[in-house]
């Protein structure tokens, strides 16, 4: 038998997937913009650091973001 409650549940879980990566990208975004110019700086006198600074929004910042949202 249809229960009308199970299906606003479904919906509401996908709202919240939705969000969750919408949140995750922006924070993505935001950092991106501050990190990538450092980034390029420091990799002008040290390549290793200077790549672990680039790759922080999408290794750190992004899945803590995603992660932290419950669903």
């Amino acid at each position: 038998m249809w229960d009308p409650q199970q299906s606003v549940s479904v919906s509401y879980t996908h709202l919240d997937v939705y969000k969750r990566q919408t949140l995750g990208f922006l924070a993505f975004a935001v950092a991106a913009v501050v990190e990538w110019p450092v980034g390029v700086l420091v990799y002008c006198f040290r390549h290793h650091k200077g790549r672990r600074i680039m790759g922080h929004p999408a290794t750190v910042v992004y899945p803590s973001v995603s992660n932290a949202v419950p669903i």
